[in-house]
């Protein structure tokens, strides 16, 4: 009778079930039992009829306690407290049953086993157990008591009880862990969206203020000082090309912490399944696509870690090629992102989200490789290129610093022809890049 769920029934309760709806039903095979006396040797038949007339009876109750527990809240427990008369009708139709046949046991094992899911409180769920357990103990007394019999319905019923007790248990146990899992997505993001605003407040306000006084001046120096004016407009020049390269550091910071805010919150949802999750990196930066696409990538493989591996433990790597090693393959620099885990394995090639990101990686001429034997665990290693100009300048000398890599971004794009100065003002070299 042990029932729980594996898909999330909205896109915001990803942990709350770890079954399909339709496994509650499998259980119904058990309905055989109320058959055995066809087994015993000169049996009468008044038992048959009064059985097969309770049987939609109990499956219009069955359909509509786990109705009750599915569509309920799952943050409250009990979540399917409003078909509690369901299930004490079925326990009175299996005591009415049992005096024409034995088998009505089936019936009570089936309501003992739900009522988890319709009484709050451990006590009060093993008060009203014991009551049922006991008024069908005083029934088998009066019809003859059998020992056997009632020792049987006593063990499984209590057995199925007590898993489906745990069972909703460690769903709020997960569904705690999923809150706070989202209370800490929600601070992270929070405190980006204050950091990217300092920074840009930072960067933006003193220098802007700055261009503005010193744009002011020049224009009224402009017809009493030529010689000021020209000296004050390329300081505004300086002034901007020093923003510039202050804001693109600043996203640059920006497109790093995307994907390290995909892999801290990667740790805190595997955290939710017990699973130990080892990151490792080389620091290269990235361009903001395939950053962007890496972290995407990185969210994807980590939801099906945490969904279908089973796994205990997992691994992500973000290196350069193959080591890091600044080696070239195929004549072509990338970037390798490579998820480990330790699983069940068994992954289809186009099953559980890798078609999307099989098209992520092609839009940006990667490959990705899948190696997922059935119980060996998975590996999946995606490998993007990187443009050449990128990839020297700013990727492949992570020694150089933060400095050469803004440079080198400043770099990459030129003017369309040479700047010149205007009349009575100092030339700027016509080898700046902007």
């Amino acid at each position: 009778m042990n029932s729980y769920d594996t898909k999330a029934r909205d896109p915001g309760s990803e942990i709350l079930y770890e079954m399909p709806g339709w496994v509650h039903y499998i259980w119904l095979i058990y309905l055989g039992f109320l058959f055995t006396p066809l087994l015993a040797a000169g049996h009468d038949w008044r038992w048959l009829w009064p059985t097969l007339l309770t049987i939609p009876v109990f499956l219009v109750l069955y359909v509509r306690i786990i109705g009750a527990f599915r569509r309920g809240d799952p943050r409250n427990l009990p979540p399917g407290a409003s078909a509690l008369p369901e299930v004490l009708a079925i326990a009175v139709m299996g005591y009415a049953l049992a005096l024409v046949n034995d088998s009505a046991n089936t019936y009570l094992i089936y309501c003992v086993a739900v009522m988890p899911y319709t009484i709050a409180g451990f006590r009060r769920l093993v008060f009203a157990m014991a009551l049922l357990l006991c008024i069908y103990a005083l029934e088998s007394w009066l019809l003859g008591f059998r020992p056997l019999l009632f020792g049987i319905t006593t063990v499984v019923s209590i057995a199925a009880a007590v898993s489906n007790y745990m069972l909703l248990r460690n769903r709020r146990h997960n569904l705690a862990l999923q809150a706070a899992s989202e209370e800490v997505h929600r601070m992270a993001r929070v405190a980006e969206r204050e950091r990217i605003s300092r920074d840009l407040h930072d960067l933006l306000g003193h220098t802007l203020s700055l261009i503005a006084i010193k744009s002011e001046l020049a224009a009224k120096l402009l017809d009493r000082d030529r010689a000021a004016a020209s000296r004050e407009v390329v300081d505004v020049m300086n002034i901007a090309r020093e923003a510039l390269k202050q804001v693109r550091t600043a996203v640059i910071g920006i497109r790093a912490a995307a994907l390290e805010g995909e892999l801290a919150s990667a740790r805190a949802l595997l955290e939710t399944a017990n699973v130990r999750l080892t990151y490792e990196s080389d620091g290269a930066v990235l361009p903001a696509d395939v950053e962007s696409a890496l972290a995407m990538i990185v969210r994807e493989a980590v939801t099906n870690i945490q969904r279908h591996a089973g796994a205990r433990h997992a691994q992500i790597e973000v290196l350069l090629d193959e080591k890091g090693a600044g080696r070239a393959i195929d004549g072509e620099r990338g970037v390798v992102l490579r998820v480990r885990d330790d699983g069940c394995g068994g992954i289809a090639e186009h099953g559980n989200g890798l078609a999307g990101i099989r098209e992520r990686v092609r839009s940006l001429g990667g490959t990705l490789e899948l190696d997922s034997p059935p119980g060996k665990g998975t590996v999946l290693r995606a490998r993007i290129p990187l443009a050449a100009p990128t990839s020297a300048a700013v990727v492949g000398s992570p020694a150089a610093g933060p400095g050469a890599a803004v440079m080198a971004l400043a770099g990459s794009v030129r003017p369309s022809g040479p700047v010149t100065a205007a009349p009575g003002l100092s030339p700027t070299p016509t080898a700046v890049r902007t």
